[in-house]
């Protein structure tokens, strides 16, 4: 607790609003902007990678935060105080640092396979700058981001091989998107279960349970939507520049529909959305993403080239 007493002492409006920008390329919506702009745009199967990694990351992490049932800084230290803006997002347990886990998994995944050096450069200092941003923040302990770090690191190095093997010899995609849906059954299982034998309070026995979902339905898309691609969609990832970014923001604009509004469907009547609805909601994201929306590429394709 020194180190964050000392960040506390040393905030100011203007660091810390810097810092609460940077602290959300750590977020779900940055993972998922930066994953899909690789996977529709560069190189998809450096976007399967980078998916992959994310997945992996979530569940671990989630398992951890439910072992170990670690409180946040300021529940530890009644004395602390984090920075008001930041709390409401900083939801669950704290150890180890879900933000930091994800921008180590995505940017560090691009540090990976990238063979431009500034992009390394930046990659890291992206990851860097996150975990610094979640202890400033007052949301995490200097143990929750290195322990992220270590997770996420581990598992860009574990994965990496795995996916290089899989390029040279497509079936092996199947395997390995089939074993993560069998894990993510298993995640789910450990949510429903875990909280029987553990005193959970609701909001985090809730929690695990909606990450368990999520993983839950993004594995379960990711089974339908490589081989629809794979035989039948087939889309190629080149445009001109101008198509590439209407690509991207467009294809963004309708994940954050899909995301957003069918919650807002789902919860209708302001019930609480059930857990199996979630899981559809991001199989649909996923299949979306991965099969149906690349069916339109040869269109953005045209975009900006001569005739």
């Amino acid at each position: 607790m020194e180190f964050l007493y000392f960040l506390e002492s040393i905030r100011n409006p203007v660091l810390t609003a810097i810092m609460s920008v940077i602290t959300y390329l750590g977020d779900e919506v940055a993972f998922l902007a930066l994953a899909l702009g690789i996977f529709w745009c560069v190189n998809k199967k450096r976007g399967y990678y980078l998916l992959s990694v994310g997945f992996c990351g979530v569940i671990i992490n989630q398992v951890l935060k439910l072992c170990f049932r670690v409180p946040r800084p300021w529940v530890i230290d009644p004395e602390f105080s984090a920075v008001e803006s930041a709390v409401p997002a900083a939801t669950g347990y704290s150890f180890p640092s879900g933000h930091t886990q994800n921008v180590t998994c995505t940017f560090g995944g691009v540090a990976r396979f990238s063979k431009a050096l500034w992009i390394r450069i930046a990659s890291i200092a992206v990851i860097v700058l996150v975990a610094f941003s979640r202890m400033y923040l007052g949301v995490h302990t200097p143990l929750d981001v290195c322990v992220s770090l270590v997770i996420g690191v581990g598992l860009v190095f574990a994965l990496y091989p795995l996916f290089e093997y899989a390029n040279k010899r497509e079936n092996v995609y199947y395997w390995i998107f089939g074993s993560f849906f069998i894990i993510s059954l298993g995640f789910l299982a450990f949510a429903l279960i875990f909280p029987q034998f553990v005193p959970l309070d609701a909001a985090h026995s809730a929690s695990a349970l909606k990450n368990a979902c999520t993983i839950l339905g993004a594995t379960a898309g990711m089974l339908i939507a490589y081989p629809v691609d794979r035989y039948f969609v087939k889309f190629e990832e080149k445009a001109s520049v101008l198509g590439q970014i209407l690509k991207l923001a467009v294809g963004l604009a309708v994940v954050l529909l899909i995301k957003s509004g069918l919650k807002e469907v789902f919860t209708l009547g302001g019930v609480e959305e059930h857990f199996m609805l979630r899981a559809l909601r991001y199989f649909l994201i996923v299949v979306f993403a991965g099969c149906i929306y690349p069916m339109t590429f040869k269109l953005f394709a045209k975009i900006g080239t001569k005739k």
